[in-house]
């Protein structure tokens, strides 16, 4: 596994970062990595990019549904904006999230860089189980095929449950029409499920029998398990949480009073509680949850806290409205190989030195 890790090159994230910043209006190199460098919940839209977005002329482009329908469909993009709309708000993740806590040592890096791949938002759109519907979706469908027309073809299989459940086709984030790198003029927003699937620029649906098996859920976006297996179709973003303040980068001023705060998400409901532990997990203590705590979307949570002044370990544990806990690094871990670096939702733990100063810490 270790060896395997030498092999990341990190270089290449402050690359794309840099790329990101210098040409933000030409260059989607990543939503992700500028959130990383500054951490920006305006500005950061989740959905990584790895290449210049295509330009797309909202006048010709159409969205095309077919495969195991009765009625292939074409629509133009102002033929959907006569369509009713529905909006809602959640949250955006990479499968990747957090990848640097699943490396052998702790990295000694800020909140931003280590949990930034996520953002969270208002989308509006059409609700795709409308345009299914009008289709006429065969018994033999189970499956539909959600392509992009960026240069790469970036497509996943989702289940149909899901696309008939609550998937949206996105025509609006936060008030405003999609940017150019959010998908313009049309994404897939797959509300708690991996940033991956939200698949941008849209236009085509096919409905099929079984997962089509594109490159992006067979080459990547799979967990790699002890015995060597990948194991495919991991959709769901685990519960998770984690302390911006006080975190890395927060130099404590002595001892006193502090608020702990921080934000709590779940792929598969809401927060229904998180717990604080200040003494390394000895002892939990129930935080305040800010409403509103909405499904499938970023939750603050907050914590008075008088420090004594004496080292000690800051971390926090969420649970959601399914019964699911936040799990210790220790239980995460085994369940993959040593390599694996997707859906790390383990308990992030913050070392706090009696000098004020914070870092990064597996226990």
């Amino acid at each position: 596994g270790q060896e395997m890790f030498r092999l990341v090159d990190l270089s290449a994230i402050w690359v794309e970062a840099s790329l990101y910043e210098v040409d933000a209006a030409r260059v989607a190199i990543g939503d992700e990595a500028r959130l990383s460098l500054a951490y920006d919940p305006a500005a950061a839209r989740t959905g990584k990019v790895s290449y210049v977005y295509p330009e797309i002329d909202p006048a010709t482009h159409e969205l095309l549904i077919h495969g195991l329908v009765a009625r292939p469909l074409r629509f133009s993009m102002a033929a959907l904006a006569r369509y009713p709309r529905t909006s809602r708000i959640c949250f955006i993740e990479c499968a990747g999230n957090s990848f640097f806590n699943a490396f052998p040592e702790p990295q000694q890096m800020s909140a931003g860089m280590i949990h930034g791949l996520v953002s969270c938002s208002e989308w509006t759109g059409v609700p795709l189980k409308l345009l299914l519907e009008e289709a006429g979706i065969d018994p033999a469908g189970k499956w539909i095929l959600a392509e992009g027309a960026d240069a790469a073809g970036m497509s996943r299989s989702v289940p149909l449950e899901k696309a008939l459940d609550d998937a949206i086709l996105a025509l609006f984030q936060n008030g405003e029409r999609l940017r150019p790198e959010q998908g313009y003029p049309l994404r897939l927003v797959l509300p708690g499920w991996e940033g991956n699937m939200n698949v941008k620029w849209l236009r085509r649906i096919k409905v099929t029998a079984e997962p089509t098996q594109t490159k992006d859920e067979t080459s990547k976006y799979t967990d790699l398990l002890p015995d060597g297996k990948a194991r495919q179709f991991t959709f769901e973003m685990g519960v998770k949480s984690l302390i911006t303040q006080p975190s890395l980068g927060t130099q404590l001023d002595g001892p006193g009073f502090y608020e702990i705060s921080g934000l709590a998400w779940s792929g598969a409901g809401s927060i229904s509680r998180v717990e604080v532990s200040t003494d390394g997990g000895a002892n939990w203590v129930e935080a305040e949850l800010q409403g509103p705590i909405m499904n499938k979307a970023l939750t603050r949570f907050r914590l008075p806290w008088d420090w004594d002044g004496q080292a000690t370990q800051l971390m926090s544990r969420a649970y959601d409205s399914e019964g699911n806990q936040q799990p210790l690094r220790a239980d995460w871990k085994p369940q993959y190989h040593g390599s694996n670096i997707y859906h790390y939702n383990a308990i992030q733990t913050w070392q706090l030195s009696a000098a004020g100063e914070i870092s990064n810490a597996f226990v």
